[in-house]
């Protein structure tokens, strides 16, 4: 899409991002597993958006610091309860562009996508690397890519539907290039049209350890939810666990 670019989905949903997409995630399962991986340690949130997982990961009592590129997104964050206490970078998920180390890394709700090419997504991986503590892991939550729901190359579809509203969804898809352009449309009675652009850039989950690899990093577990269910191949979504394939770092003397 002309003009688009990466802090745009951030900067026009910002203001309703929690209003269309608050009851589609069951957030407590999400938060109970990311605190047994970083246990007593640090977390890093890439995309930390307007704080859905990082507010009450700090509730349990984990340190947590994010990055996101989007100043509206961290805007909503820094107006919510605890959300002025959490140190936050503004910047590209790519680049980690934080000092010192992590017991966890983690990005959700299919993110890492947001970074367009491999090799942006290569990019944070080594980054992501550089940064975990021994020990610690990097998670991964994404969808598994169904290129069967397209037709033509394009599809539109009805996200959710009310008595007064109705959010549609409409995609173009490149599969040479693995990406995908969408506009999100929320039709409300008696408001003007509203439409949130997004590009991304999907992955399979065996792509995605490969990349894995190259960065030094290998796939601990992967399952189809946050409760660990198994991944199978009726699985529409992954959340895979990686760590570093290196040696232990040196302690500095």
């Amino acid at each position: 899409m002309k003009d688009y670019d990466a802090q745009t989905y951030g900067d026009r949903i910002a203001g309703v991002y929690d209003e269309l997409y608050g009851e589609l995630f069951d957030d407590d399962d999400t938060v109970a597993r990311l605190a047994d991986l970083v246990g007593d340690g640090r977390a890093l949130e890439l995309a930390i958006g307007t704080g859905r997982i990082a507010l009450p990961l700090k509730e349990r009592g984990v340190e947590v610091t994010g990055i996101d590129i989007s100043e509206a997104m961290v805007a909503k964050l820094r107006a919510k309860p605890g959300g002025t206490d959490i140190p936050i970078l503004i910047g590209d998920i790519g680049d980690v562009d934080v000092e010192g180390h992590f017991g966890l890394v983690f990005v959700v709700f299919n993110t890492h996508f947001a970074l367009t090419t491999q090799e942006d997504q290569v990019r944070c991986l080594a980054n992501v690397e550089r940064h975990l503590t021994d020990g610690g892991v990097f998670v991964v939550e994404a969808f598994v890519p169904d290129s069967t729901r397209f037709t033509r190359h394009q599809t539109v579809g009805v996200d959710s539907l009310g008595m007064d509203q109705v959010h549609l969804e409409a995609s173009r898809h490149d599969p040479v290039t693995q990406t995908v352009e969408s506009q999100h449309i929320v039709l409300k009675e008696g408001e003007p049209v509203k439409m949130f652009p997004v590009t991304i850039r999907y992955s399979y989950p065996s792509e995605i350890d490969l990349m894995a690899r190259l960065a030094g990093l290998r796939l601990r577990n992967r399952w189809g939810g946050w409760r660990e269910e198994p991944f199978t191949s009726e699985s529409k979504f992954h959340v895979s666990v990686y760590e570093r394939a290196a040696e232990p770092r040196e302690t500095p003397k």
